[in-house]
């Protein structure tokens, strides 16, 4: 892509045009609506035009001739807890794609205080949508008085704990029924912390699955998201415990999991076999690589932002996309041994 420089002039509009073989209203209708209604092959010659030049609009000018300002902003709680990078990611690269600039802005306080910045951003004339990642007042995902759009899509809670379909847990279903058809029967949950809903939600998915399928779950050890939970769950298991599938609350416990196994001379998956979630990329370099649980973070960051787009242009918001969930297999689940200690 080309960058504006000191020594060459800022792209324009007409500059688009000219490269795109268009005229420079059909450049600007692509601009205000993500060229809908233009033919497909006139959408990505001006699309290639932009990216070319590295043409940016010019805000103030758009915002004084039409009112609009081309930002949106994303409201995230201000906590010392890693931000949800990836969900970020996928919001702004839709919104990028759009032709919109995004502010993303780290509050103090819980919901209270995330709708009275709401308030005042609205009230700004600044950004045309706000898109919440936490939860928020009640009344407050309204749009009144041709203010900026709002949704509110409440993916995290006040800590940055995943809610909603984060949360959601059912994916475990799947592998044990996966792990039960290569006839294993005994198995062991290695659980995340309580206070997090995705915890619960694994949690829960794991003890209806045993029961749906006939199967006996060893118990639950409580683990709490680290390495040394899913090594002590294993230690701690009695030599004729039976169990030959251990279900971890995510990649970092299940690689304790493979360690502890390995402590007692247990072999993965020959042995053992061991499941993840979260599909952290150590895990696909692991020997065994790790079957788990890939979560499209970004998949959803960009539907919400979708949503928040279509809210500002006054346009039907798009069907929901498929399960964000999907089961990887890999080298660490295997058929039930022969026999187990």
């Amino acid at each position: 892509m080309t960058e504006p420089s000191a020594a060459r002039p800022r792209p324009t509009m007409v500059d688009v045009a000219r490269q795109a073989g268009v005229s420079h209203q059909t450049v600007s209708r692509y601009l205000r609506s993500g060229g809908a209604g233009l033919k497909e092959a006139t959408r990505v010659r001006v699309q290639a035009a932009i990216t070319e030049l590295g043409y940016r609009p010019n805000l103030v000018a758009r915002s004084m001739r039409t009112r609009r300002t081309g930002r949106l902003a994303i409201l995230l709680p201000g906590v010392n807890f890693p931000s949800p990078n990836r969900v970020i990611a996928g919001a702004v690269e839709s919104a990028h794609a759009e032709g919109y600039v995004v502010e993303v802005l780290s509050l103090e306080g819980g919901p209270a205080a995330r709708a009275e910045r709401m308030a005042e951003l609205r009230d700004s004339g600044q950004v045309e949508g706000i898109l919440a990642l936490a939860p928020v007042a009640a009344d407050s995902g309204s749009r009144t008085g041709g203010g900026p759009a709002v949704v509110v899509s409440a993916d995290y809670d006040d800590r940055m704990r995943g809610l909603g379909e984060i949360a959601d847990g059912s994916a475990v279903r799947e592998l044990v029924e996966g792990l039960a058809g290569a006839g294993h029967r005994r198995f062991l949950h290695v659980s995340g912390p309580r206070e997090f809903a995705s915890a619960r939600g694994r949690r829960r998915s794991y003890l209806r699955a045993v029961e749906e399928f006939g199967l006996q779950s060893h118990g639950v050890a409580e683990g709490d998201w680290s390495a040394a939970s899913g090594t002590e769950a294993v230690r701690s298991l009695a030599p004729d415990s039976g169990v030959t599938a251990v279900v971890a609350a995510n990649d970092v416990v299940a690689a304790g999991v493979v360690r502890g196994a390995a402590e007692r001379g247990w072999r993965v998956p020959a042995d053992l076999s061991v499941t993840g979630w979260d599909n952290d990329p150590v895990g696909a370099c692991m020997p065994p690589s790790l079957t788990t649980v890939d979560v499209d973070l970004e998949a959803l960051g960009a539907r919400a932002m979708r949503r928040l787009v279509c809210a500002v242009r006054g346009t039907a918001p798009p069907p929901a996309d498929g399960p964000f969930h999907r089961v990887l297999w890999r080298e660490s689940t295997g058929p039930v041994p022969s026999r187990s200690d």
